[in-house]
């Protein structure tokens, strides 16, 4: 069968109608800031072979990142109704396998080797949650708000992998999974009652928790927190370097590969963790302030696409996504800066890392498909 050249036409014409350039545009930019401050974090006057590696592996990624965007963007959204238990299911299987098989850095066991890659199934398993919970509560949209009955299967689809998170240990991501699912039963309404008594039991729990829930170096991170020099060369060192690197950056900053924090290797994981801290410390107020706007942009233009989404599926993944994002964000931030505690969680987009990657570029394909289909009737 063949194509006419005008139909072809037709097409691309449609296709770059309906496709939502601006939306790309700023998550391009963001890619590129991350670019930039991850070729100096890995390019510092004593870094290893090993982390100068990481820079070309981050270009890969991003390839990989930017096809999985267009491939889910031209997908029918809807179909992942279908998809999400077999995704959701795929992923707590490879959870289980990782206390087993799994690689072991820093103490936490998290990752499966793959040979060519390291996958943490804890990453996927959020966008996951995102489309099983969308599917449910597009059903289940009450006018007085959503029941203890009807909070019985989120419950049980969020502590799963609540539970198995903990376990590598990764309290941090845990959290972060407890939060976006809790960020969509929000969106949907939840009756004042069950809130008011889910926040009794917390405050009830929280001792009992700290006594017997937490390990303690996990109570070493909370309380050098609330004190960092406590153990400055210890559980706090992490923090004092940070916040080192962010107010040494003042106003303008020092300069690409001139910041000395990350040069000399005094700032700790830099390309992953701590990349907003190598960011202001060579940027400045003005290139963290930017990088801020520009989050922060892409949020504003993904409620619009919330709002215009054609049902409350499409608006759901959308909610889940940003939700996704948002708390990465406001958590990465927040304990670089010193108003949260440090944890292991990567800034979407400007982290390396290949599973939180594809992750965030997957997730936001899901949005781009969502606003790709509001023009069809």
């Amino acid at each position: 069968m063949k194509i006419s050249s005008t139909g072809m036409q037709v097409q691309e014409k449609t296709f770059f109608k309906r496709f939502d350039v601006n939306f790309a545009l700023v998550i391009f930019v963001l890619n590129l800031i991350g670019l930039i401050n991850l070729y100096s974090a890995t390019h510092g006057v004593t870094t290893s072979d090993h982390l100068i590696r990481l820079f070309t592996q981050q270009i890969m990624w991003l390839s990989v990142g930017w096809t999985i965007y267009f491939v889910v963007t031209l997908i029918d959204y809807k179909l992942f109704i279908r998809l999400a238990y077999p995704i959701y299911f795929l992923n707590v299987i490879a959870m289980l396998f990782v206390p087993f098989v799994g690689k072991k850095y820093y103490g936490a066991q998290r990752w499966l080797d793959l040979g060519f890659f390291r996958y943490q199934p804890s990453e996927t398993i959020k966008l996951a949650i995102v489309l099983v919970l969308a599917g449910y509560l597009a059903k289940r949209v009450k006018y007085g708000g959503l029941g203890f009955k009807d909070l019985f299967v989120p419950g049980v689809i969020t502590l799963i992998p609540f539970i198995l998170t903990v376990k590598q240990p990764d309290l941090g991501t845990a959290i972060l999974i407890g939060i976006i699912s809790l960020s969509m039963l929000l969106f949907v309404k939840v009756k004042k009652s069950l809130l008011v008594t889910a926040a009794l039991v917390t405050m009830i729990a929280l001792p009992v928790v700290w006594n017997y829930g937490i390990k303690k170096y996990q109570k070493n991170r909370i309380l050098t927190f609330i004190d960092p020099g406590r153990d400055p060369r210890g559980t706090g060192y992490n923090s004092i370097q940070s916040k080192i690197a962010v107010g040494s950056g003042r106003f303008l900053g020092k300069g690409f590969r001139k910041g000395t924090q990350s040069q000399l290797e005094f700032l700790p994981e830099r390309h992953t963790d701590f990349i907003y801290s190598v960011l202001s410390e060579e940027h400045g107020f003005i290139g963290s302030l930017t990088t801020f706007i520009l989050f922060l942009i892409l949020y504003i233009m993904g409620i619009r696409i919330a709002r215009q989404a054609r049902d409350k599926f499409g608006a759901l993944i959308t909610v889940g996504v940003l939700s996704y994002l948002f708390w990465h964000v406001t958590v990465n931030i927040g304990m670089v800066i010193g108003l949260l505690p440090i944890v292991g969680v990567p800034l979407p987009l400007l982290s390396y890392g290949g599973s939180s990657l594809l992750s965030t570029m997957a997730g936001l394909g899901l949005i781009s498909s969502v606003a790709y289909r509001k023009y069809l009737f």
